[in-house]
């Protein structure tokens, strides 16, 4: 394209937050070309005179990389009621959007996608799209009749497999599709279903790596996360929640570089709606989700369900071991990522990403350690640094426009006024 015919923008006059972990810059500028960042940093440090060029003043204003959530659900369910006739364009294209609504401008969809998310994800790598950037895990693996294909909407979903030639038809299906990442669900749903084996999981990643593949694991037991990342696992998708994290677990994953992506917000959302939880009412929830929806999560019918529910009790302790161990395991050095396995019923998209970060500043992250698991960290984790993740030259311009400094207090990231990905206004 001719330079005369470039889309170019300058952001000006605000505190950039890059995603790097560096102080913020305070009068900044932002240039964007064609939807890719020139330049970022101090608006003195460079000269802004095409007369091209659309300026953009953002006097009081706080910029910060858009959220990459690494662990998502998408288009599975309608309300709250998840199945996989749901999977459609007009169900896809409403969530993307609410997720851009909240400031996530990336999501990794973890192993209950349909085909069509593949024709998402390359109409958006072919161009800018000003919808959430879609990844994809596409089908799980779980051991026959195992977890969760006995939770609503999953039945048939993931592949089901028992033999190493089982492993071997779906990973040749996985590799032809180029998924993103490889998923297992290795969970016995606290000893109700059955557990795929660890020599399963092994030959899984084995798999995997022949076709330049990654592996991440749904978890929940320490025993199991250990055997796992020492056979080569590359994310651990939940929590360790049975117990604390010990030093072997962290040599283990500090040896093999993988990483941990906690989900907090999925064991609040396994209590909050036995009472009347405040978020239920939080302004900022009420506003992106259908009337119908919020007054059967806010009835006394649905509370008593959850609280009637014989596990419901065990909950809160297991968001505290999760809340422990990620701050274990950050202040360790091992890789932590950003994740909330949101999209499920009741696991609300866009709204769980901001709790989950308030989850994590209560396990002890500060704002700007939390800002950079779901910017410079998530894309790393991704293979995506060269483009995503912080606001650097060369990279996709994704952002948030903030009229509070999140690096204050991590709910001001709630401030958001505009989004931004690849250059184009998300809403």
């Amino acid at each position: 394209m001719p330079a005369a015919w470039a889309e170019t923008k300058l952001l000006e006059n605000f505190t950039l937050i890059d995603g790097a972990g560096g102080p913020a810059v305070p009068n900044a500028a932002l240039l964007v070309v064609d939807g890719r960042i020139q330049y970022a940093g101090p608006k003195s440090g460079e000269s802004f005179y095409d007369t091209s060029t659309e300026r953009i003043d953002l006097k009081g204003k706080f910029v910060m990389p858009g959220i990459i959530n690494l662990h998502g659900h998408l288009c599975n369910t309608k309300g709250l009621v998840a199945d996989p006739k749901n999977f459609t364009v007009e169900n896809l294209n409403n969530q993307l959007g609410t997720y851009a609504k909240f400031g996530v401008t990336s999501v990794v969809s973890m192993g209950s996608e349909q085909e069509l998310i593949f024709d998402v994800r390359t109409k958006q790598r072919a161009g800018r799209d000003p919808r959430t950037r879609v990844f994809t895990a596409y089908r799980g693996f779980t051991a026959v009749a195992g977890y969760p294909t006995k939770a609503m909407g999953m039945h048939g979903v993931p592949f089901e497999v028992a033999t190493a030639a089982d492993v071997d038809k779906a990973m040749k299906i996985l590799a032809e599709k180029k998924v993103d990442l490889v998923k297992i669900w290795v969970d016995d749903h606290l000893g109700k279903e059955p557990k795929i084996s660890i020599d399963l999981c092994k030959l899984i990643i084995a798999g995997a790596k022949k076709h330049g593949l990654k592996v991440s694991a749904h978890i929940f037991y320490l025993d199991d996360a250990k055997k796992l990342v020492d056979g080569g696992l590359y994310g651990v998708a939940h929590s360790v929640r049975d117990k604390p994290v010990d030093d072997e677990f962290i040599q283990l994953m500090k040896k093999h570089g993988s990483w941990q992506i906690p989900t907090l917000t999925r064991e609040a959302s396994m209590f909050a709606y036995a009472k009347n939880d405040p978020f239920l009412s939080d302004p900022f929830f009420v506003k992106a989700f259908d009337p119908e929806t919020l007054k059967t999560v806010r009835s006394p019918a649905y509370q008593k369900k959850q609280a009637d529910d014989h596990e419901t009790h065990l909950w809160p302790g297991f968001l505290k071991t999760a809340q422990a161990n990620l701050k274990k395991l950050y202040d360790s050095g091992v890789n932590v990522g950003f994740g909330t396995d949101t999209g499920p019923p009741a696991r609300f998209s866009g709204y769980f990403e901001h709790w989950e970060m308030e989850l994590m500043t209560q396990a002890g992250l500060t704002p700007s350690q939390i800002i950079q698991t779901f910017s410079k960290n998530a894309a790393a984790y991704l293979g995506k640094s060269n483009e995503l993740g912080t606001l650097t030259k060369g990279h996709w311009a994704d952002l948030v426009v903030l009229g509070k400094n999140p690096l204050d207090d991590i709910k001001n990231a709630r401030t958001i006024e505009t989004v931004w990905i690849a250059g184009l206004k998300a809403n």
